[in-house]
């Protein structure tokens, strides 16, 4: 017997729907879940916070109308359990409550500010159930949000080993070190050089090192991957499981680093709402590989969302 659970995952810059059949538990553990819908709308909820510690009102309100929107999808969807996360930049904000009463008002429900620890662990359980019987272990998960990025070090048989959430993000590292149009060769060598110090203590809390797979999450890794392979629309199919190479993330890091707003936003698989912090995006990918000695990652499209739906399954902890 199917569960049919709907998930969102509001972020720093986006929020996102899964609207998914569940397999009975008994079905075991490589049973796939299945999509009735998938949604992505960019709503920047994340605008300013490093600076003014403040979720701004005009983000607040990009939220509620996609929420809504989505909100009616998973009422004619019939879905029976319904859970939302909201991630790095509601725990920042000092006017969380805000954020949490328009939630409640227009969904039903609470939003779940979810601890760093935990998102790094349903990040890890979306991302790792699907991936191909030949993926070598343990993997090194690495979601790299607007705000935040979630190391998680685990294997199939344990699950998650040791995880943190560190301050490095999209949005987060342009708000802070990039605001050049296009960045300047000292902004950029800023930046890296924070990002480095940031994923150094990560690593030193968590083995990557010791991981024999890079798995990348999130916006940033799979727009990286689509350009690394050229794409000229973006294609969820050819981005899952691609595996790229440490020298094709450091090439399509370095030409969107060089590249004004407008001319990432011609390229093709480049979704308007991601052109202006892809560049930091992916400059954390890239440091993340280099500090960790990673020759390659593969790409997910599969991660906290599909986390947060599985645990929605009634056998497992809600």
């Amino acid at each position: 017997m199917t569960t049919r659970v709907a998930a969102i995952d509001c972020g720093t810059n986006s929020i996102r729907l899964l609207v998914a059949d569940l397999p009975d538990a008994s079905a075991g553990p490589q049973a796939p879940l299945v999509d009735l819908t998938r949604r992505m709308e960019i709503v920047r909820l994340g605008q300013g916070v490093d600076r003014t510690g403040r979720l701004a009102p005009e983000a607040i309100e990009r939220t509620r109308v996609a929420l809504a929107s989505y909100t009616a999808d998973i009422e004619k969807l019939g879905a029976q359990r319904v859970r939302m996360c909201a991630t790095s930049a509601s725990r920042d904000a000092a006017n969380a409550a805000d954020f949490t009463e328009m939630v409640r008002a227009t969904l039903g429900v609470a939003p779940e500010v979810v601890s760093g620890d935990e998102e790094a662990r349903l990040s890890f359980t979306g991302a790792v159930r699907g991936l191909p019987a030949d993926a070598k272990e343990p993997f090194l998960v690495v979601d790299i949000g607007g705000g935040s990025t979630e190391f998680v070090v685990g294997d199939r048989a344990a699950g998650v080993r040791s995880a943190i959430s560190v301050d490095i993000g999209c949005v987060r590292m342009t708000e802070r070190h990039l605001p050049g149009d296009p960045p300047t060769p000292e902004q950029v060598d800023a930046a890296q050089a924070d990002i480095a110090a940031v994923v150094d203590r990560a690593l030193a809390v968590v083995p990557g090192r010791e991981a024999a797979t890079l798995v990348g999450l999130a916006g940033s890794v799979t727009t990286v991957v689509a350009l690394a392979q050229g794409l000229r629309e973006y294609d969820p199919e050819r981005i899952h499981h691609a595996r790229v190479s440490y020298e094709e993330v450091a090439r399509v890091t370095a030409e969107l680093l060089g590249q004004t707003r407008a001319q990432r936003l011609a390229n093709p698989v480049m979704h308007p709402g991601r052109a202006d912090v892809i560049g930091a995006g992916a400059l954390v990918l890239r440091v993340i590989m280099e500090r960790a000695g990673m020759p390659s990652v593969v790409a997910s499209e599969h991660d906290i969302l599909d986390g947060i739906a599985w645990s929605l399954q009634p056998t497992t902890r809600r």
